[in-house]
C-alpha cells in the first residue's frame, strides 16, 4: 500500500514557512500531493490557478535543486478535503501548527475530518523556529503596505504579491 500523505492550504500566499512543511512532509511519506483548496471562505487574493502555478513553481524548483525528490506533486482541488483525499488516495493529512493557537482550530478539523473520512489520519508538524510566526494574512498585510517581504515569500510570490496591491 503506497503511503500517500495530503499537504493540503489554500497557500494565499505561498511562504517559506509552507515550503518548510513540504519539505518535511515530503520524509514522511512514499507520495506528497501539495493541495491547493479554492476556499472561498477565506476572500483568497490570488485565483486557485494563479496559487497552484505558484506553488508548482516553487515545488518543481525545489525538485531541480535536489531539495525534495520527485514523491511531490501539486494538485488543486474544490470541496470537502476528505473527498479530494479519497479521490487522491491519501491517508494521511499533514497539517502545521505554529502555535499553540492554531491546535485548538487544527484538533477541531481533524475530528470532523476524520468523523467523514475514517481512513483518513492527521499528523501535525509543528513550524521550524524560523518560520513559526509567518502567516500568510500577515504577508499580505505587510505587502499591502509596500512592506519587504522578501524574507518572508519566494521572489515569484513577492513580485505578484506587489502586482495585485500595485506597488511595482
Amino acid at each position: 500500500m503506497a503511503n500517500i500523505a495530503l499537504y493540503p492550504g489554500t497557500f494565499d500566499p505561498l511562504t517559506f514557512g509552507h515550503l518548510d512543511m513540504v519539505i518535511r512532509a515530503s520524509t514522511l511519506c512514499s507520495k506528497l500531493i501539495v493541495g491547493v483548496a479554492e476556499n472561498p471562505g477565506k476572500h483568497p487574493l490570488f485565483s486557485l490557478e494563479k496559487r497552484r502555478k505558484l506553488v508548482e513553481s516553487e515545488v518543481n524548483e525545489m525538485k531541480a535543486k535536489g531539495i525534495i525528490s520527485e514523491n511531490v506533486e501539486v494538485q488543486s482541488f474544490k470541496g470537502l478535503l476528505t473527498e479530494f483525499a479519497k479521490l487522491a488516495d491519501a491517508s494521511m493529512l499533514i497539517r502545521g501548527l505554529r502555535a499553540v493557537s492554531d491546535f485548538e482550530y487544527e484538533f477541531q478539523m481533524a475530528s470532523a475530518n476524520k468523523r467523514l473520512n475514517q481512513n483518513l489520519e492527521t499528523v501535525f508538524l509543528t513550524a521550524s523556529e524560523k518560520q513559526h510566526f509567518v502567516a500568510s494574512r500577515l504577508v499580505k498585510e505587510i505587502a499591502r503596505f509596500g512592506g519587504d517581504v522578501s524574507s518572508f515569500v519566494p521572489k515569484i510570490v513577492e513580485k505578484e504579491l506587489m502586482i495585485a496591491f500595485g506597488k511595482k
